[in-house]
C-alpha cells in the first residue's frame, strides 16, 4: 500500500480506537514528503483544546500500531499535535462544525487583489459553501479554492 490517500485512509480507521480510548478525536490526517523526509501526521482535537499529554499519548499508542500493521513501504516520521486556531477546512466534516465561523478562503489563479476574500460560512454541502460577508451571500465552489481555514483575529 504506497498510495498517500491508501495511508491516510488505513491510519485513520486505525487512529479511531486510539482516539477514542484516549478522550480526542481525529481532525486529519496526511502523509506528505518534504525536502527527503516524509511525515505521517495526525491531527487531534477535543473540547476545551488538546495538550501535550493528549499528543503523547495519542502518538505512543498509534506508533506501536503502526509498528505492528507495517503498511507503510519507506521510513516516515509520525507527528501528532492540534490542527490549531487557522486550521484548514478540507474535508466535509471540518466544513460541518466550523458552520458560523469566520474563514478565509484563497483561490487558485486569481488576480493579488482577488486571490483571498473572508467571510462567515453559513453553510456547505460535498461540493460548495457559503460565506456571508457585509450581509452578501455567496456560493463558493470548492474545487476552485487553494485553502479555506478558520480565521485568526489578532
Amino acid at each position: 500500500m504506497a498510495k498517500k490517500a491508501d495511508i491516510e485512509n488505513r491510519t485513520e480507521e486505525l487512529l479511531g480506537p486510539v482516539a477514542e480510548e484516549c478522550g480526542v478525536r481525529i481532525y486529519d490526517v496526511e502523509y506528505v514528503k518534504e525536502g527527503q523526509d516524509h511525515f505521517l501526521r495526525a491531527y487531534i482535537d477535543k473540547e476545551g483544546g488538546v495538550n501535550i499529554g493528549d499528543c503523547e499519548s495519542v502518538s505512543r499508542a498509534l506508533s506501536d500500531i503502526l509498528d505492528r500493521e507495517d503498511y507503510i513501504g519507506e521510513a516516515y516520521i509520525l507527528e501528532v499535535s492540534s490542527p490549531g486556531l487557522g486550521r484548514k477546512l478540507t474535508k466535509d466534516r471540518h466544513f460541518q462544525n466550523s458552520l458560523g465561523e469566520e474563514v478565509e478562503i484563497s483561490y487558485f489563479g486569481k488576480a493579488d487583489a482577488d486571490r483571498v476574500t473572508e467571510g462567515v460560512l453559513v453553510s456547505a454541502d460535498k461540493d460548495s459553501f457559503t460565506v456571508e460577508k457585509d450581509g452578501v451571500q455567496s456560493r463558493i465552489v470548492k474545487k476552485d479554492t487553494k485553502t479555506v481555514r478558520l480565521k485568526i483575529d489578532f
